[in-house]
Parts: C-alpha cells; sequence; structure tokens
C-alpha cells in the first residue's frame, strides 16, 4: 500500500453520546457500531454532494440538507436521485440547497442564462463575456418527476421544499416529524436565498419539528468559513431555544462540517451553544447527572465537499464523503 491509499483508508473514529443520542462523525465503514439497541432509530446525514457518489451506510432514514446538484442541471439530478433511488434507508428524506437552482422555479425562469448554456464557460456566478454563447434552459418537468414522481415514492424518497412531514420507521412505533427549508442567507444571488434583512420571513414559518432540515446553517454553529466570516442565518439562531429539534441538519459552508450535541438548561433556554469545526470535539455532548433529562439538539454540518484544512491528509486530497467528510450517522433514542 502506498502513502496515497494510506491516507484514503485511514480513519479516526470520533463519536459524541448523551443519554438519549449517538454520533458517529468518523469511523471505519467496515466496523461501524450498530444502533444501543432496537429502542433507537438511526438517521444517517448528508448534504452538498453536488451530483458526486460515494458509500452511505445503511440506517433506518437518511436525511439530505441539499446542493443534490452543482447547477441543477437534469443530467446532474439524474445521477444523483439514481444514486439515491438505489440506497437501502426506507425513508430518504431530502431538500435543495442554493446550487439546486430549477427547483427554485420562479428565480430560475429570470436567471437560468447567468448560469446554463449549451456550451461555453462560467466564471463565478456569471458567463464568461468571450466563451459563453446559447443559453440552455433546463425543463423542470423530468426534474419534478425524479423526486416525487412514482419510482422516487417506491424507493421512499420525500422531497420537501418549505413543508413538514410525519413518518414512522416502525409500524407501532413512535412517530417522527420534519420539516425541511432550502434557503440560505444571500450568496452572489443564486437560488433560494433572502436579503439578510428578510430573514425573519422565511425563519418564522419554521414549526416545532423532531428534525429540521435547513440547507444554510444558523449563525454561530459550524458557519465558519475560510475568510474567518461567520456565514449564518442570526434570525435561524435565535429560534433554536423555541424549536429545540432532536436533529438540525444543514450544510452549504462545506469548511464548516462538524457536529455537537447540546443539552438545552431549563433555567437558560436562551443560551444557545456557538460552535466551529475547529473546536475541540471532545467539549461536545459532555453531560452531568443533572444534566440527564434536558432536551438535546444534535447540531450537524454533514456537508461532504472537502474543504478546509482537513480537506487533505499527508498531503493527499480527500474524495467526496471520504475520511473526515463521510455521512454523519445519528442515533437517536426513540
Amino acid at each position: 500500500m502506498n502513502s496515497t491509499q494510506a491516507a484514503l483508508l485511514s480513519y479516526f473514529p470520533t463519536a459524541l453520546e448523551s443519554p438519549t443520542a449517538t454520533v458517529h462523525l468518523e469511523y471505519d465503514p467496515d466496523a461501524l457500531p450498530p444502533k444501543p439497541s432496537e429502542d433507537w432509530t438511526r438517521f444517517v446525514c448528508i448534504s452538498d454532494t453536488h451530483a458526486h457518489k460515494f458509500d452511505v451506510p445503511d440506517g433506518d432514514v437518511l436525511l439530505h440538507s441539499g446542493d443534490l446538484t452543482h447547477t441543477g442541471k437534469v443530467v446532474e439530478f439524474k445521477k444523483t436521485m439514481e444514486w439515491l433511488y438505489g440506497l437501502p434507508h426506507k425513508f430518504k428524506i431530502i431538500i435543495a440547497g442554493n446550487h439546486d437552482l430549477t427547483l427554485h422555479e420562479d428565480w430560475y425562469a429570470n436567471e437560468y442564462d447567468r448560469w446554463h448554456w449549451t456550451s461555453g464557460k462560467q466564471v463565478c456566478c456569471t458567463p464568461h463575456p468571450i466563451y459563453a454563447v446559447k443559453t440552455s434552459l433546463q425543463d423542470i418537468v423530468p426534474i419534478r418527476e425524479m423526486l416525487k414522481g412514482q419510482r422516487a415514492i417506491d424507493a421512499g424518497i420525500v422531497y420537501l421544499q418549505d413543508e413538514e412531514y410525519k413518518f414512522k420507521v416502525k409500524e407501532e412505533g413512535r412517530e417522527w416529524s420534519v420539516y425541511g427549508s432550502p434557503w440560505s442567507p444571500e450568496f452572489c444571488d443564486w437560488a433560494f436565498n433572502y436579503k439578510r434583512s428578510e430573514a425573519d420571513h422565511i425563519v418564522s414559518k419554521i414549526p416545532k419539528t423532531d428534525i429540521l432540515l435547513t440547507h444554510g446553517p444558523p449563525f454561530g454553529i459550524f458557519d465558519r468559513t475560510l475568510d474567518d466570516e461567520d456565514a449564518g442565518c442570526q434570525n435561524l439562531r435565535a429560534r433554536l431555544a423555541i424549536l429545540a429539534p432532536r436533529i438540525h441538519l444543514f450544510g452549504h459552508i462545506h469548511e464548516g462540517r462538524g457536529a455537537y450535541i447540546h443539552a438545552w438548561d431549563p433555567n437558560n433556554k436562551g443560551k444557545i451553544p456557538l460552535v466551529q469545526s475547529d473546536d475541540e470535539v471532545s467539549q461536545a455532548g459532555m453531560d452531568t447527572e443533572a444534566m440527564a433529562e434536558w432536551k438535546r439538539t444534535v447540531f450537524v454540518n454533514a456537508a461532504a465537499w472537502p474543504a478546509g484544512p482537513r480537506r487533505s491528509r499527508d498531503g493527499v486530497r480527500m474524495p467526496f464523503g471520504g475520511p473526515g467528510f463521510q455521512p454523519v450517522v445519528v442515533d437517536l433514542k426513540d
């Protein structure tokens, strides 16, 4: 085995634990621990896959927090959805992100010529003035069919766009609720962007659910960019103490990948965590006996695109969904 192969196969198992949640942030795929018992439900969390495919561990529910594609083209959706159809999870609950341009239909109808060409070259968010030629409007009909048609239904796909869904993993088990929102604060005028001054219009609609999927992160939680900017949403952060979901999954900031178990102090419900991917993981999920009955939220940035200081190991660039950027496995006690 050469050094490149060794780097690609090097895993540093990292897990967080609380009385009601276990999080596997990094693990050897061949030695992933099972659920604590059948009274727990396994959620496998991914985000920002950008039409890439990689190995995903089995579980009860797959959660995908957006950027299914790179620019929302039909061919990209076909690649992503064929991959998702073939995964074994009973439920696969997905949302869009700012890169899934065609799913923001009204916006795309006015903006497609900045993004899609029959040939040419894109530079940042605009066509290159020399190379870009005839525009190519992508057809939303086959994309909708891939997301919500009979094949998607048969495969357990549930696409959410500012809506709630309830489901049972076990016939006689508990009912889970999930809400999915594709929005994130404005960035270079991509899809599903909102001005920060208008955030409350989006965020105030989010109901209390067991699971919250947003594409963008809340401010101060796994949202720090390479430019040392905390890019998350302040309004979303302010709502967290009220919503207090069991899992809040997001992505968008690739270099922010990480997980944290937050215990909500009933005597100080407004205390919302500040945690970034470069913080000591060992601090996350620490409990005392007095905290045993506190409600908890597992915050997960599950971006699969390797970015930031951890994108390489021993000089080797990690692949999508590879070591350090694997699907995050969250076990919750029913």
